[in-house]
């Protein structure tokens, strides 16, 4: 049985790399708090763009996919799925709505992991949302030849209830230990969980409910602001090969947990970052109109719609927003990306 320990965190001997990570997300969260508190209009603005953008993002990673318009009318709960994808995708909205709105009457725990999960897969109708596997599963990996092969084993059926049991306990314990960061901490419990791999199904879109919730509870809220999850999917090759890195040895005990750490205050980093950027220029009282259309496409870390734009810029009108956009193509700072109303702008390499 694995042995979950995370005492290692309070010895004093982590990678200043990792020390660093911390310190800059804590000065940036501080400055992030202290404007929402005075902005809450950008700040819920952020947020409606963010909640789209995960939900998205999400399940892209695992394959389940709509369009951009189905997207945002299943998360404005305009319309009903009309497809088994787009069921999957409204029920992850239906957790990550739960998150959002009471992730302080949420915890760790058996219990509540179990409810998130019978939410998440209810409305694609599974039988066996909120229960874990009752078989063993396996990660498979295929190579340039079409082979398959087992990368990692995960705990098997049987032994799911205690491991998580263990897990639940081990966190608890962990937080409530003043000498480990608790940033330092939460990625070491996704890693165990993603390696327990619990539930038959959905055991990817959890990790990353879990850790939203966990960094929430701890004052950590970039992604309700910034999609944690869009930074996952645009850079998963990188994710995936930290989960591979540090899940090596994982069934004795001897990984290391490092690199999966790295990757995961590397993306809540980011998240950080685009939040800065992205007020500095919401707050930019002393620019024109276009200087801050123009600084918001071309310090975004994803492409863009007009729409997308408005809502980050609710003060300037769509007909200037779109000629300024017209005006960047041309000149081009900027690409366009699709047609109609799927059209997005970036920043030209």
């Amino acid at each position: 049985m694995r042995r979950f320990d995370y005492s290692f965190l309070s010895n004093g001997l982590l990678p200043a790399n990792l020390v660093n990570l911390t310190a800059n997300i804590s000065a940036l969260k501080t400055i992030a708090g202290v404007r929402k508190g005075e902005y809450t209009q950008i700040f819920t603005e952020l947020e409606s763009i963010a909640k789209v953008q995960s939900i998205k993002s999400s399940n892209a990673i695992e394959g389940i996919v709509t369009s951009d318009e189905r997207i945002a009318a299943i998360v404005n709960q305009n319309s009903a799925p009309l497809n088994h994808n787009e069921a999957e995708i409204a029920g992850y909205r239906d957790a990550l709505n739960e998150i959002h709105l009471g992730f302080s009457h949420i915890d760790f725990s058996q219990r509540d992991i179990l409810r998130l999960h019978e939410l998440m897969l209810s409305i694609a109708g599974y039988e066996y949302g909120g229960q874990y596997k009752t078989d063993d599963n396996v990660i498979l990996e295929v190579d340039r030849d079409g082979n398959r092969r087992v990368r990692f084993r995960p705990t098997s059926a049987a032994d799911t209830p205690k491991a998580m049991e263990q897990l639940e306990l081990a966190y608890l314990e962990a937080r409530d230990d003043a000498s480990i960061n608790q940033l330092l901490l939460i990625p070491c419990v996704i890693l165990d969980f993603l390696c327990i791999h619990p539930f038959r199904d959905g055991n990817g879109r959890m990790s990353r409910l879990l850790s939203l919730l966990l960094l929430y509870k701890n004052g950590y809220d970039a992604g309700k602001y910034v999609s944690f999850e869009e930074q996952i999917n645009k850079y998963k090759a990188y994710y995936y090969e930290a989960l591979r890195q540090s899940s090596a040895g994982w069934d004795a005990n001897q990984n290391s947990y490092f690199p999966f750490i790295e990757n995961f205050l590397s993306m809540l980093y980011m998240c950080y970052k685009e939040l800065d950027k992205r007020f500095a220029i919401l707050n930019g009282k002393r620019i024109t109109k276009r200087a801050r259309i123009e600084a918001t496409v071309l310090n975004s870390l994803t492409p863009l719609s007009k729409a997308e734009i408005c809502r980050i810029l609710p003060d300037v009108s769509p007909t200037t927003v779109e000629t300024v956009l017209g005006a960047m193509v041309r000149n081009g700072s900027i690409k366009k990306i699709g047609v109609s109303k799927s059209t997005r702008y970036i920043k030209a390499k």
